[in-house]
C-alpha cells in the first residue's frame, strides 16, 4: 500500500510540475529560418506567391503524393486560398490564404482542421543581397492554448524549423536550376 501511495503522489507531482511548466511557457512563438538563393528577388517572389508551386518544394505537400490541393481565387494574389485534405495524418486537413503581398513579403493565414484544430500565420520574406542573390526567410507564428503550448514550444518549434529548412533547400534547388 505504501508503494501505491508513493507512485500516486509521484504521478500527481509530475502532473503538477508539467502544468506549472506549461503555465510559465509562452503561448506564442516564432520559428524563423533563412536561406540565400542565387537568383533575383523578383524571381523568388514570383515563384513563391503561386500556391500551386508548393507541390514542388513544400515537404508538407510532398508528404502525400496523392494530395491534390484545391485553389480558389486567383493563385498568387491576395485572397487566393489553398485547401487540402489528406488521409495521411501527417498532412491532415486545412487551408491557407494569402493575406499580404508586397515587394518584401508574403503573409498567409493558416487554418488547421485535422489532426488538430488551430490557426496560425506564416510569412515568406525577401531581401535582395545583390541583384542576383536573395535572402529568403520563412517564418511561422504559433499561438497554442494551455497546456498544449508546452509541447508546441519545446518540441513543435524544432520540427517546424526542420521542415522550413527543407522547404527552403528545395526552393533553392528549383530556382537556381531555372
Amino acid at each position: 500500500m505504501k508503494i501505491v501511495k508513493i507512485v500516486g503522489f509521484s504521478l500527481l507531482g509530475l502532473i503538477a510540475l508539467l502544468l506549472i511548466a506549461a503555465a510559465l511557457t509562452p503561448r506564442t512563438y516564432t520559428v524563423s529560418v533563412s536561406e540565400t538563393i542565387d537568383v533575383p528577388t523578383s524571381a523568388v517572389k514570383d515563384y513563391v506567391r503561386i500556391l500551386n508551386n508548393q507541390k514542388n518544394y513544400s515537404v508538407w505537400v510532398m508528404e502525400d503524393p496523392n494530395l491534390v490541393p484545391k485553389i480558389t481565387g486567383t493563385d498568387g494574389e491576395v485572397g487566393a486560398s489553398q485547401y487540402w485534405n489528406s488521409t495521411n495524418e501527417n498532412v491532415g486537413e486545412g487551408r491557407q490564404t494569402i493575406t499580404t503581398l508586397t515587394d518584401s513579403r508574403m503573409d498567409v493565414d493558416l487554418e488547421f482542421m485535422r489532426p488538430f484544430k488551430g490557426t496560425a500565420k506564416a510569412a515568406t520574406l525577401y531581401e535582395a543581397i545583390t541583384p542576383n542573390q536573395t535572402l529568403v526567410t520563412s517564418e511561422f507564428y504559433g499561438n497554442d492554448p494551455f497546456p498544449i503550448n508546452l509541447m508546441a514550444y519545446w518540441f513543435g518549434r524544432g520540427m517546424l524549423a526542420d521542415a522550413q529548412k527543407r522547404n527552403l533547400a528545395n526552393l533553392k534547388g528549383i530556382l537556381e536550376k531555372q
